[in-house]
């Protein structure tokens, strides 16, 4: 993969202020066709342009997007309705390109309080859901326990998934190059071709992808190249791609904050209902097989094993004031491990 070189010598504050603006517009939820056009224009006009461009694409891809402290209402306005607020946020902004990439101390120099993560690339906590705006205005959402690095360059866009799961929703190159979207995983690399897609990358180095919208190019490292269309799903390998099949709605659940189980084994139930809560999570041999149906809400754990509780002939017999559980036969669950295995189980808070 090849990398954007910088060169240190100074820019104008004029090309500085310049490009903050286009920044912010390309990024106005009313960003329009021409205005990606009118941003290429202005970046291929002169050297320096494309310098400052540069540094604003490095800036938003180890931010993830504009910081909260300058997502604010204002920055929507059209230019010519300046004011007090907007000119401030956008001096703040310079200021930060100018000292893109010779000392990123200076994220605190200007008081932009907000993303602190970039050093280690973009990630989430076990239960945390996350969405970033890339530099390019692409969507990527990271579900639970996600990791991942983004680099934009002069030939390519590259998400790489390092742990977890994403979602992107792919926008026009604003660089007017057809760079590429790609995001590479355990097996291989995938290319986005105007699309909306999940990936997710599984134990023992393989990746599942969900297109909803466009199609995706799978390269597999050692194996033929091939385009999943949408609506389709599959799983590969370095070796091949295996298991195409109609995408399952549910599969992308996630993004909404629920996890969908249509005639689901309670094992499997389970073993996806453990990514989203601390501690550990087990289903006796006795269920394992049994289905389970429903829509469960991921910010409450808890919650959804009181559902099961509820509805299904199974205890939560709990350890360790809830950080261990084990879902295990009515019947089974001693006393002591049981305590409100009922309707009312009390599992950690």
């Amino acid at each position: 993969m090849s990398a954007l070189k910088f060169e240190t010598s100074a820019l104008a504050p004029r090309v500085l202020d310049e490009a903050a603006e286009w920044l912010m517009r390309l990024h106005d939820s009313a960003v329009t066709d021409e205005d990606r056009r009118a941003c290429e224009r202005w970046r291929q006009s002169h050297p320096d342009h494309a310098r400052a461009w540069a540094r604003a694409e490095l800036l938003m891809n180890k931010l993830g997007g504009l910081p909260p402290a300058l997502a604010m209402s204002s920055l929507a306005r059209p230019a010519r309705g300046n004011g007090n607020n907007r000119r401030a946020t956008l001096g703040r902004l310079a200021a930060l390109l100018a000292v893109v990439p010779a000392g990123w101390l200076g994220w605190q120099a200007v008081e932009m309080a907000g993303e602190r993560g970039w050093m280690a690339g973009h990630r989430t906590g076990t239960g945390e859901r996350r969405e970033l705006r890339l530099a390019d205005g692409s969507r990527l959402t990271l579900d639970t326990a996600s990791a991942v690095d983004v680099h934009f360059d002069g030939m390519q866009r590259l998400v790489v998934l390092h742990a977890g799961e994403i979602f992107i929703a792919t926008a026009p190159d604003p660089a007017g190059v057809h760079r590429p979207f790609r995001v590479a995983s355990a097996g291989g690399t995938l290319e986005a071709l105007g699309t909306r897609f999940g990936v997710r990358k599984e134990a023992g180095g393989a990746t599942r992808i969900a297109v909803l919208e466009g199609a995706v190019c799978i390269t597999p490292d050692r194996a033929a190249a091939r385009v999943l269309p949408a609506g389709q799903q599959a799983r590969f390998t370095a070796d091949g791609i295996e298991d195409v099949s109609p995408a399952d709605a549910s599969v992308l659940a996630w993004t909404q904050g629920m996890l969908l189980a249509d005639g689901m084994r309670l094992a499997d139930f389970a073993a996806e209902l453990s990514r989203y809560r601390p501690g550990v999570l087990h289903c006796d041999a006795a269920v394992a097989d049994l289905r389970i149906s429903g829509a469960f809400p991921l910010a409450d754990t808890d919650g959804v094993l009181r559902m099961l509780v509820s509805t299904y002939p199974v205890d939560a017999a709990t350890r360790l004031r809830g950080y261990w559980v084990t879902l295990v036969p009515r019947a089974a669950a001693a006393p002591e491990e049981a305590t409100g295995a009922s309707k009312n189980i009390s599992v950690r808070g």
